[in-house]
């Protein structure tokens, strides 16, 4: 790989960094420095096309024009034939410069620097629609969550957690079952808040993974937006808010609500969004939201448990969201 960049000097040393979902990463020690080398895994093992190639080369391009409008970014470097992916064995690889930087989540943030951060992600999406070709038609945009199908996921992944291993239930086990049972209640009680189907909500090119796991600080502000491999056409503002709720959702569940009226103003601001707008893309993800048990999903149907550790102040927002709605639609729209 190293010899096709000349000017990354000699490999020292690769250490295989904690595998992502979609990819596999490296730390690469040469006489000239740090790297990370990424591995773009093919599209045959994933969901999407991610691994796709020309896929890949737009998200490069993308990064690069990004970067020269001064976002932060850490585009790939280019080989020796101006190429930034490079195909060994049929597999794709990217070389990117190291960043040296930390995760901050919400709470980590002051208010001005939650200002700053919905600056950047509007700044992030005005830059998409400078730099981007113009959006393709966007497919038809598909109904919102049907409680009916949420009720029979209810019912299957209740008998799962009730009926966990072979042994007792753990106290995660616990959890699941009470918050599976109280959304459905809930569900029940809100069932007719459903979004309607959707009109035309203002849609554009959008990084498509915005959360604390991408970013990196080194100071006061971040150094580095990474993984961009679901860059997509999406509407822009449900990607605002489901940042925020990420960013913004403390482990009991509830929402640091003054930071996201901070960061919500900011991002109008700078995406040139309305309060419709956001009011519109609060209420869609709050209902997806309230359908969503993708946690659960993958525990008890994948018995891959990386995810455990988020469920229980993901399973709490949701509730807490339902109580306190209006406060948070005032939050983003004030």
């Amino acid at each position: 790989m190293l010899r096709r960049y000349p000017r990354a000097g000699e490999p020292l040393a690769c250490e295989p960094l904690t595998k992502g979902l979609l990819n596999h990463g490296y730390r690469v020690s040469t006489t000239r420095g740090t790297f990370f080398l990424k591995h773009h895994l093919d599209k045959h093992h994933l969901d999407d096309a991610s691994g796709d190639h020309a896929t890949i080369v737009r998200q490069h391009r993308a990064t690069q024009q990004l970067h020269s409008l001064g976002v932060p970014v850490a585009p790939p470097l280019a080989d020796t034939d101006g190429d930034t992916v490079t195909v060994i064995d049929g597999r794709r690889y990217a070389l990117h410069p190291w960043v040296d930087g930390l995760h901050r989540d919400g709470a980590q943030l002051t208010t001005a620097q939650s200002r700053r951060l919905g600056a950047l992600l509007g700044a992030v999406h005005t830059g998409l629609e400078q730099v981007m070709e113009a959006a393709p038609p966007p497919a038809v945009r598909g109904q919102s969550p049907d409680p009916a199908d949420t009720f029979a996921l209810i019912d299957d992944l209740l008998a799962s957690a009730s009926a966990h291993g072979t042994g007792p239930r753990d106290a995660f086990d616990e959890l699941a079952v009470h918050r599976l049972v109280e959304r459905r209640a809930l569900l029940e009680q809100h069932a007719h808040r459903r979004p309607p189907p959707p009109g035309e909500p203002a849609r554009g090119w959008v990084h498509g993974d915005f959360h604390p796991l991408n970013l990196l600080y080194r100071g006061p502000d971040p150094v580095a937006i990474v993984d961009w491999d679901r860059l997509g056409v999406q509407p822009r503002a449900e990607e605002a808010v489901r940042a925020a709720v990420i960013f913004f959702v403390r482990p009991d569940g509830e929402l640091a609500l003054e930071k996201v009226r901070a960061y919500a103003r900011a991002y109008r601001r700078s995406a040139g969004a309305s309060a419709a707008e956001l009011a519109a893309a609060v209420h869609r993800v709050w209902w997806e939201r309230l359908n969503d048990f993708w946690i659960l999903s993958w525990r008890y149907r994948l018995h891959d448990r990386r995810a455990d550790p988020q469920f229980p102040a993901v399973s709490a927002l949701a509730v807490w969201w339902t109580r306190a709605y209006d406060a948070v639609s005032e939050a983003f729209t004030g």
